[in-house]
């Protein structure tokens, strides 16, 4: 019951942006947080049960928040975003790649798609990733990758 309120609440939304924690999104958007946060808060009972779930190609939303939300995890550091796009391509848990940028972008990541869901929402340390940055400002990235609204945390410990 309450999906499909929600649901039929984004659709019908007009106005642009709606209003939240961190900066105003869209309803897409707002419904692509709501399944990060679901996902990277089961990730945590999963843990505390001992359990390791499955990953699934369903990550590709939470992968695209994480690169949207690029430029947000140099703001909530008091940092200036970089100016330029990077070119980001992550291999999927099916083994697609998953590509964002442009092809000719200077600075680059590449890696897995779950490492950086996982790094976004800060459920892995970075070393523990199999994450490769190619510039200065796409290697900060992944020292300050944030895809929640609220403050920077402190990040995980290394395994």
């Amino acid at each position: 019951m309450g999906r499909r309120a929600m649901s039929e609440t984004l659709a019908a939304f007009e106005g642009g942006k709606m209003p939240w924690f961190g900066p105003p999104m869209s309803p897409t958007s707002m419904a692509t947080a709501r399944l990060m946060e679901t996902r990277a808060h089961s990730l945590d009972v999963h843990a505390a049960l001992g359990v390791t779930p499955e990953p699934t190609d369903r990550i590709r939303h939470i992968a695209h928040l994480a690169v949207r939300t690029r430029n947000f995890s140099f703001v909530t550091r008091d940092l200036t975003p970089p100016g330029a796009e990077f070119r980001i391509d992550l291999v999927s848990p099916g083994g697609d790649v998953w590509a964002f940028g442009p092809e000719d972008a200077e600075q680059t990541v590449t890696g897995s798609a779950l490492d950086l869901c996982l790094l976004a929402t800060q459920r892995i340390n970075r070393a523990d990733t199999d994450l490769v940055a190619t510039g200065a400002d796409a290697d900060t990235w992944l020292d300050i990758a944030q895809c929640f609204a609220g403050p920077p945390g402190e990040g995980r410990s290394k395994a």
